[in-house]
């Protein structure tokens, strides 16, 4: 019987299990609604946050939270990357959007190999087609969430989460030639912390929600940290200072709302639309999105 070389360290995965959503605050849902349905091709969540004061958007196990927010709009300092089906069909989406969004941020480009596409009020994205090698077999969802530090926090912040909420990481090099912390999410998700020379706007409270699988453990090693900033409730806690473990300083903040595999919301199947349905071109059956989230 041979044995096959296969990379067991491939398929090794991290105490935060899953990046379900980002949450922006944005004060116009319509104009969201172009960019974010219409131009990104997602789909409105139809059974929570159906009013007007919240918009919560599936991109396959994988949402945008977009509250309303009366005092303008929120920016991720960074770009947050998706993985869409069909990049040809992605490019032509916004043509109804356009004159909707006109006079906003609002940008679609295509690329050699993605798409990048800017929100009406200055929120990146970097779409991506389907790539195993990348990202497994995912062929819709948000993939990874970059975030802009100050030159040196890479490697103090790959150490906070591999100590704090022991979740492993690489380091890489960019495209300033500095450094950028890569943490492990799942298995083919990434949170990613990117040294830049670049102004760095301030922090103003945007946040990302993940799933821990020990989720009493980091709970405790913050708190006794003093880094605990909410207490919701049984199956969720949250923090948002990333701190240098040695010197306790601050590196980079992002509301992180975290949840245990107990939350009522773990695993909730998630509805993703077929967009090349239409009226005029209907095929029965073909609603609803077949591909893997």
């Amino acid at each position: 019987m041979t044995t096959e070389p296969f990379n067991r360290r491939r398929d090794d995965t991290s105490n935060i299990l899953l990046l379900e959503h980002v949450n922006l605050q944005q004060p116009d849902q319509a104009l969201a609604t172009l960019f974010y349905v219409v131009g990104l091709q997602g789909t409105r969540d139809p059974y929570l946050m159906v009013g007007v004061d919240n918009m919560w958007v599936n991109f396959g196990r994988t949402q945008m939270h977009l509250p309303t927010s009366r005092s303008g709009a929120q920016l991720l300092r960074g770009s947050i990357g998706l993985v869409a089906p069909d990049l040809d069909a992605l490019e032509a989406s916004p043509g109804k959007a356009r004159a909707g969004l006109a006079g906003t941020r609002f940008a679609f480009e295509r690329q050699a190999d993605r798409i990048d596409a800017t929100c009406p009020w200055g929120n990146r994205f970097r779409c991506h087609a389907p790539n195993a090698e990348r990202w497994g077999q995912t062929q819709l969802g948000i993939v990874d969430v970059e975030l802009d530090v100050a030159p040196g926090c890479a490697r103090a912040i790959a150490a906070f989460y591999g100590e704090v909420l022991h979740a492993p990481s690489q380091l890489e090099a960019n495209a300033e030639g500095l450094e950028t912390a890569a943490i492990r999410v799942g298995a083919d998700q990434r949170l990613r912390y990117a040294e830049t020379r670049r102004d760095i706007a301030p922090y103003d409270g945007h946040h990302v929600q993940v799933y821990l699988a020990d989720f009493s453990g980091p709970y405790e090693r913050l708190k006794a940290r003093r880094l605990v900033s909410r207490e919701t409730d049984a199956h969720e806690w949250r923090f948002v200072d990333i701190v240098d473990l040695s010197s306790g300083a601050t590196l980079c903040q992002l509301e992180h709302e975290v949840r245990s595999l107990r939350h009522p919301l773990y695993g909730r199947p998630l509805l993703n639309r077929n967009p090349a349905q239409s009226n005029s071109a209907y095929r029965r059956g073909q609603d609803g999105f077949r591909g893997t989230c």
